[in-house]
């Protein structure tokens, strides 16, 4: 193998060898093991605020940022944050959680396709009707305890992270709508009412309430955990740090934008981007890639560039060592608005 092959995994040789065994640990954002640490939470946090954070300086927002996002939080309203990708737009949701101690963030990623429903709960009707049909050839009917019982209705039942986010507590939970510029025409709209209200209902339980004990079902919620819903209804004590993002694809209804607080993330400039190399891959890291960190600023001018490419550039070039550093940094940070 020769010396420009040597960082290779991968050879494309056709025949079988172990060099998986030669493969480093991953970059810290997809490092997914420490999610299996008992106490650890999901591992989210090192992944969006950075590993080597307690190293870096850590983002320090600018005044009308600051202000924005505690409006946000003295209002109760929702945040809705533009700007480029990998603008820190997410980031900002951990890192508010992080700061006030609010959990794990909850996360709603948006696709075509999402509807309201997905963020507030699911109803697996199909299995429980499997169920019921099952006790029934088993003699069971629907006496209570069986499968399908109305008492067990709350199996059946799951919250998403919209529906978790609302659940009575005295300290607000921190919810992510990410790429909501992502959804169809409807979402905005419908996210009104429960956005304002606080609270929403789940007609599968309410039907049934009178018959369940005490009037409570027991569901699961986005997290995993068991809660008891009373009557039918999910009603917060404290409303959520809801924080809207949008990559500015698209303009959201003016009743939307009166309920929101606003903030509009501008392109990072040198500093930012190296405290946000130096939280992820640590202090020598940001120094052996300053050249690139310069480039891309360079290039970010004319080009939508994603400061994701600029982490995965650099670590890659630090961790494989390619002898032709900087024309793979330019295959890694390809320009996100070239045409197709």
């Amino acid at each position: 193998m020769t010396e420009s092959s040597e960082w290779l995994i991968y050879r494309g040789a056709g025949e079988p060898h172990d060099g998986i065994e030669r493969l480093p640990s991953p970059p810290p954002w997809r490092d997914f093991t420490s999610r299996d640490a008992a106490g650890s939470g999901d591992g989210s946090e090192d992944r969006r605020l950075g590993a080597h954070r307690h190293l870096a300086e850590l983002h320090r927002p600018g005044a009308e940022e600051l202000e924005m996002i505690n409006a946000a939080l003295y209002l109760r309203r929702p945040l809705l944050v533009t700007g480029s990708p990998g603008a820190g737009k997410s980031t900002l949701a951990h890192s508010v959680a992080y700061e006030l101690g609010l959990g794990n963030v909850l996360r709603w990623s948006i696709v075509s396709r999402s509807a309201l429903q997905d963020g507030l709960y699911h109803y697996d009707a199909i299995a429980r009707l499997q169920d019921v049909q099952i006790a029934a050839q088993g003699g069971f009917g629907a006496a209570g305890g069986s499968p399908g019982a109305v008492e067990g209705i709350g199996s059946y039942l799951r919250l998403g992270p919209l529906g978790t986010a609302l659940l009575p507590s005295d300290t607000p939970r921190v919810l992510l709508i990410d790429e909501l510029d992502k959804s169809d025409i409807d979402l905005p709209n419908d996210l009104l009412n429960v956005l304002e209200e606080g609270e929403f209902a789940i007609p599968e339980l309410e039907r049934v309430a009178d018959r369940l004990p005490d009037g409570e079902a027991e569901v699961l919620t986005a997290d995993g955990v068991k809660v008891r819903i009373r009557d039918g209804r999910v009603r917060c004590r404290a409303f959520p740090f809801v924080v809207l993002t949008s990559n500015g694809e698209r303009d959201f209804p003016a009743p939307l934008m009166r309920r929101c607080i606003h903030l509009e993330l501008g392109r990072p400039d040198h500093n930012r981007l190296a405290t946000f190399v130096r939280a992820h891959l640590g202090d020598e890291a940001a120094r052996a890639g300053d050249d690139l960190i310069t480039r891309f600023l360079e290039r970010s001018r004319s080009e939508l560039l994603a400061a994701d490419q600029l982490l995965n550039a650099i670590y890659l070039t630090d961790a494989a060592a390619p002898p032709s550093r900087d024309r793979l940094a330019d295959l890694l940070v390809q320009r996100l608005d070239r045409p197709r």
